[in-house]
Formats: C-alpha cells, structure tokens, sequence
C-alpha cells in the first residue's frame, strides 16, 4: 500500500500515512472490497454476530448467560482458535483494521457504561438492602483487595516498567472488582433480580463497581501524571406522559462524549466520564440496556494461585457475613459466587 509524506516544516519532522480507503468501487473495478475499511468492518462485525449468536443457542440447554457465549465468541475468532490461521488472520481480522475494531468498541463502551449508570438508582437500591449490602460489599472487596496487594510485590518484579503504586491499585482491583452490569444481566436472565439474595447481591455488586471505578480513576491518574480537575453535570427532566424532545436526545448523547473527553483529557479512561455522567442522568422513559503474558510454568502457576486466593477470599468474607445476617449457608454460598462475577469491562 503506497504511503504519503508529509512534512512539518516548523519542526523538520516528516510522517508517514497511508491514504484513506474506505469504500470500495466494486468487484467489478478489480478491487477487492475486503482491503477497504467498511466492507472489512461489517464482516468483521457480522462474523461477531453470527458466531455469538450460534454460541448462545448451543449453551441455552445449559442455561448459560449470553456474557458467556460473547467470551468464548471472542477467544474462538481471536488468536486463541481461528486466529491461529495466518491466512484467517490477515484477511478477516489484519493488524489495519484493529484501529477501527478499539475505535467502534470505545464508542460502544462509552454508551454502554452511560446506560448502566443511568439504570442505577443509587438511593432505592441501598435503601432496599440496608447495611446487610454495604458490610457485603466492603467485606467481599477488602479480603481480594488485600490478597491483589500482598502479591504485587512479588509480580511486580517482572513488570517494573509499571509504577508500583498503579500496579498495586490496579491488581487489588482486578482480583475484587464485581462486574455488576455481568451480574445483572446473570440475574436478570436466572430471574433472580426480585428474590431478596438477587436485590442483595445488586447493591452489593452496585457499591463495589463504584468503589473499583474510582480506584480505576485514581491508578490511571498515577499511571498517566495528569491532574485532577472538575466538570459540572446537568439533569434534564423530561415531564411525565410527554415525549422526549429530540435535542434533549442529542444533548445526551453529545454529553456522553464530552464527559469521556474530559476524563480521558484528565488521565482517566474515557468510559468513567460516560459513567458518572450516565449516574446523574435521572430515570426516564427512554430506552435503556443493561498484558501480562509469559509462558514460564512458575508464572502461571502464580498467577492461578492469585485468582484461586482472591475468589476464595471473596466467597469466604461474603458467606461470613451472611451467616452473620442469618442468611442461610447455601444462599450465603450462592451469593458469595455471585459476587465473584467478573467482567471483560
């Protein structure tokens, strides 16, 4: 592919790019279709499709959620299985398209933790559960957290081109984050979400996602050196029986972008902006959703020891606390693992 050079003349630096190909004259042209982008992305993103699709219809007799079906839809068109073809590799998935591929997933991701936040009614939630939730929550985080900690020190040692401060804060909340938009859909597709251990383990899983977003926060402001700053967020009300005005539509969309600008401008990842703006949005009627790598023995031998800790810690705090709310040892079990649902986010 040939590549233009252009020439910044205040600072004698020269890059290099490729022109823009993004749709294609046709087959009959002699083009390829699959050397330009959209053609390439819309296979790309029906191959997803399709493949998620058949991966859930095949787990539906075992009752999986569809969380589950989209990881393994991932590994099997990833490197892991069908990516291990050089020829499927370079023509579906070529290291050009990747750009566009993080580029459409960010933006997917912005707009999905906007809807989660927006679906969280903070007050009710904890309300609903009481201190049972928030002594879960801080009970089932510190135990992993600790664990996380203790170990760092030791994995830190083959990852020293990371800060120690933002590898400690980043494992501690690997090992006891909830993923709580996973977890809700879990319950929501076991029916569990009205059950007295389903309202449970939401607040629970609510506190201690907020919890680990501002950790996440905290570390990716260590890890980037920027600073802290403030931005004001407004809540638009829409009245009751009456239809959402299309500008209050755009707004939030727009907000949503605006808010991942300035976090991610600050040093923060961009998806804790379209969160905490997502959280101040009030309910309303319109729709709503729910590398370390080495192949060493000892290190992944290290690294399950770690996992196996943390989520025995986890399951073990939770279920303490249960049996100390009178909770019934099988429901304290369940819910312990419930609270143990991790996430890709």
């Amino acid at each position: 592919m040939s590549a233009t050079i252009a020439t910044n003349k205040s600072r004698d630096s020269i890059v290099c790019y490729c022109p823009t190909m993004i749709t294609t004259n046709g087959i009959w042209q002699g083009e390829d279709p699959l050397d330009f982008s959209l053609p390439l992305f819309i296979l790309q993103v029906t191959l997803i499709i399709v493949t998620t699709r058949i991966l859930i219809f095949i787990l539906k007799p075992f009752r999986q959620p569809r969380v589950i079906a989209e990881i393994l839809g991932g590994v099997i068109l990833g490197p892991s299985c069908l990516g291990r073809s050089t020829e499927f590799s370079i023509t579906i998935f070529p290291l050009r398209s990747v750009m566009v591929l993080e580029t459409m997933a960010n933006i997917g991701l912005l707009y999905f933790l906007f809807l989660v936040g927006v679906e969280m009614d903070i007050v009710h939630v904890i309300k609903s559960s009481g201190k049972k939730a928030v002594v879960i929550a801080a009970t089932g985080m510190i135990l992993p957290f600790l664990i996380g900690v203790s170990f760092s020190f030791i994995l830190h040692q083959s990852a020293q081109v990371v800060k120690l401060g933002t590898f400690i804060i980043f494992l501690g909340v690997a090992l006891s984050v909830t993923a709580f938009p996973v977890l809700a859909r879990i319950l929501a597709e076991l029916k569990l979400v009205n059950t007295e251990i389903g309202r449970i383990a939401m607040a629970s899983a609510l506190l201690n996602d907020m919890c680990a977003w501002v950790l996440l926060a905290v570390a990716l402001a260590i890890a980037e050196n920027e600073y802290w700053s403030l931005s004001s967020l407004f809540v638009m009300e829409t009245p009751e029986g009456e239809a959402i005005n299309e500008f209050y539509i755009c707004l939030i969309l727009s907000g949503v972008m605006v808010s991942g600008f300035i976090t991610d401008a600050i040093g923060t990842h961009s998806v804790f902006g379209a969160f905490v703006f997502g959280l101040v949005i009030p309910n309303g009627p319109w729709p709503k959703d729910r590398r370390y790598i080495d192949n060493g023995a000892g290190t992944w031998a290290t690294l399950a020891l770690v996992i196996v800790l943390a989520s025995a810690g986890k399951v073990t705090g939770t279920l303490l606390v249960s049996l100390y709310y009178d909770i019934p040892f099988y429901e304290g079990l369940t819910l312990g693992l419930l609270m143990n649902t991790k996430g890709l986010v």
